[in-house]
């Protein structure tokens, strides 16, 4: 599913009402019918609802959600139009005489320049629709409707928002005043969901949010090029690889997994089970003389490459001899560890797959020269936090996206920024937000399984793009089938080892 900014969703509806072709009132009465519809579905018709609208198109919408509520049979519906400027849009303003025609003057209220409001008595009991501001506002809220704002947001009602939380912009949000954002307790959005639902700062303002369809133009939305995307279940499934009944562990790939050092055996045999689970024929741990006895017990399936040092990676193994190469979980911060992480990327023959992890990462911060080492099409996978320790101190969620999609260009890497929606982001700055995962997932060692799984699936032949899509939707959903099993609150990364398989096979059926 895209994503498009603001100046393509007007685009789009642009096209509609003129392809359709549709008029821009009715564009909105259908909008509204499904915004309505969804209030008659889940609130009952004998709860008290208060509409609030602005003068643009959000609040047309908003008008025509309060008659289409009333016609529905809801005993109390009253309806506050904020129009200061004395300038109403057009769908607006129709309907304005829509409502009013049909509406007591004690039910519909136009606030305009000089006249005194009196805010309603509105409690935790009542259902408050915002449709003040939507997608076309640019500026942060200030004067009255920042004060209407703060005060919807304090009366404990449910708050139901049209397309988006009226004070809260579509996509950039760095200089705006989270004290004049509505908090919803639902948005329903139109068509597709906006770029600032994927960003903690901003998402805690949307509640639950639910996308709309109301039939804009399939021809205008296909045409139109937006670089942010929702990854769905379909595109993926038709990305798997049936596995052939001829198939042999030489067939199915050799991946070479540098992992663990002292005292972090487990982020290895983490990672070598996501790979394991996920499909991999052959799969060469090379990790110190530290790990040997718990590795070769907790997955005697791979087999062993083991470093010269004691305690820490020192030495590059061959690397020729395999399909792909992950390295980084548990790898610790040891200078000569750093000096051995060098040495493996150039010794990367051209055009081998590699994933780089954790401290694998957080080695690249301490020696930013590295990142022109890295193949083309290498696989970051950080955190926030290790993606800024190699950008710097980021702003906000929306700032570290850029700076981002900025270095994946400069560096023709892939990187998988992890998190609620992880983001993957391809070197033509392209953004695919992930739609599987939980919080259940935020444990040690969730990252070191998707490592694993990522190099499965490079060495299995996937190309990069294909195997961070796939690699990041699968360890999501084992994360969505642990949770129904064991909880979200107890879940280990173990766990998430655990149901791939049955992640596999559910993106399969």
């Amino acid at each position: 599913m895209k994503i498009f900014e603001v100046e393509q969703i007007r685009e789009i509806d642009q096209y509609t009402i003129q392809n359709e072709p549709v008029s821009a009132l009715d564009l909105m009465e259908r909008a509204a019918a499904a915004f309505a519809h969804e209030i008659k579905e889940r609130f009952p018709r004998e709860m008290p609802v208060h509409v609030f609208a602005g003068p643009g198109d959000n609040g047309g919408d908003a008008l025509a959600v309060a008659r289409l509520l009333q016609d529905a049979g809801f005993a109390s519906v009253c309806t506050y139009l904020f129009n200061p400027g004395g300038r109403l849009s057009p769908s607006c303003a129709a309907n304005r005489e829509f409502l009013r025609s049909r509406t007591s003057k004690r039910q519909f209220v136009e606030v305009e320049k000089g006249v005194r409001f009196d805010l309603p008595y509105i409690n935790g009991e009542m259902l408050v629709v915002d449709g003040l501001f939507g997608t076309g506002l640019s500026r942060p809220l200030g004067g009255a409707f920042a004060a209407i704002v703060k005060f919807l947001n304090h009366t404990g009602a449910t708050i139901v928002s049209i397309d988006l939380p009226s004070g809260l912009m579509a996509e950039d949000n760095t200089d705006n005043d989270p004290e004049h954002i509505v908090k919803a307790s639902y948005t329903f959005t139109f068509q597709h969901p906006k770029l600032c639902f994927f960003f903690p700062e901003t998402a805690a303002f949307l509640g639950k949010w639910e996308v709309l369809d109301i039939r804009l133009s399939p021809e205008a939305i296909r045409i139109l090029d937006t670089p942010y995307s929702l990854v769905e279940r379909e595109e993926l499934k038709a990305l798997v690889r049936p596995l052939s009944r001829f198939a042999h562990k030489g067939t199915q790939g050799h991946g070479l997994l540098v992992s663990g050092s002292r005292g972090m055996a487990g982020a290895a045999l983490l990672s070598a089970g996501g790979a394991l689970r996920s499909g991999l024929g052959k799969l060469t741990v090379h990790t110190p003389g530290a790990n040997i006895a718990v590795l070769q017990a907790g997955r005697p399936e791979a087999v062993l490459s083991v470093d010269p040092s004691e305690s820490c990676f020192s030495c590059v193994p061959e690397v020729e001899m395999y399909n792909a190469v992950a390295v980084g979980p548990g790898l610790g911060l040891e200078e000569e560890t750093a000096e051995a992480l060098a040495d493996l990327f150039a010794a990367m023959p051209r055009g081998k797959p590699l994933v780089v992890d954790a401290d694998g990462l957080n080695l690249i911060a301490r020696r930013l020269p590295l990142l022109r080492k890295l193949p083309p099409g290498t696989i970051l996978t950080p955190h926030p936090k290790e993606l800024e320790r190699i950008l710097g101190d980021c702003q906000n969620a929306y700032a570290r996206l850029q700076m981002a999609r900025e270095l994946a260009q400069a560096t023709h890497v892939l990187i998988v920024l992890k998190g609620a929606y992880t983001a993957t982001i391809f070197p033509d700055r392209s953004v695919h937000f992930n739609t599987t995962g939980n919080p259940g997932m935020a444990t040690a060692g969730s990252g070191d399984v998707l490592t694993g799984v990522l190099l499965s699936l490079l060495a299995q032949g996937y190309a990069p793009r294909e195997a961070a899509l796939l690699g990041v939707y699968l360890h999501g959903l084992a994360g969505d089938l642990a949770a129904r099993e064991v909880g979200m609150r107890g879940m280990t990364a173990s766990d998430l080892v655990r149901f791939l398989p049955r992640a596999w096979e559910e993106l399969e059926a």
